[in-house]
C-alpha cells in the first residue's frame, strides 16, 4: 500500500506541475527587445504601449498613475486575440 500511495502521489505532483507550467507559459527574460512601453518626455511628450500599439501624448497622466486607458487597450487587444 505504501508503494502504491507513493506512486499515486508522484503522479499527482507531476500532473500539478504540468498544469502550473501550462498556466505560467514560456519564460521571457526582461531585456532590451522585450520592452512593454516607451516614454518620451523631451522634446515632445509621448507614451507608446508596444503590446497594443496604444499611444498617448499625455505621459504625465500615465506617470501619475492613471492607467485606465492602457489597461482598457490591453484588455481589448487580448479579447481580439482570442
Amino acid at each position: 500500500m505504501r508503494i502504491l500511495r507513493s506512486r499515486l502521489m508522484e503522479i499527482a505532483i507531476k500532473k500539478r506541475e504540468e498544469e502550473r507550467q501550462q498556466l505560467k507559459g514560456e519564460h521571457v527574460a526582461a531585456g532590451w527587445g522585450n520592452q512593454i512601453r516607451s516614454y518620451v518626455l523631451h522634446p515632445y511628450k509621448m507614451v507608446k504601449d508596444h503590446r497594443t500599439g496604444f499611444e498617448s501624448t499625455n505621459p504625465d497622466q500615465i506617470l501619475d498613475g492613471d492607467l485606465d486607458s492602457l489597461m482598457r487597450m490591453y484588455l481589448l487587444s487580448s479579447v481580439d486575440g482570442l
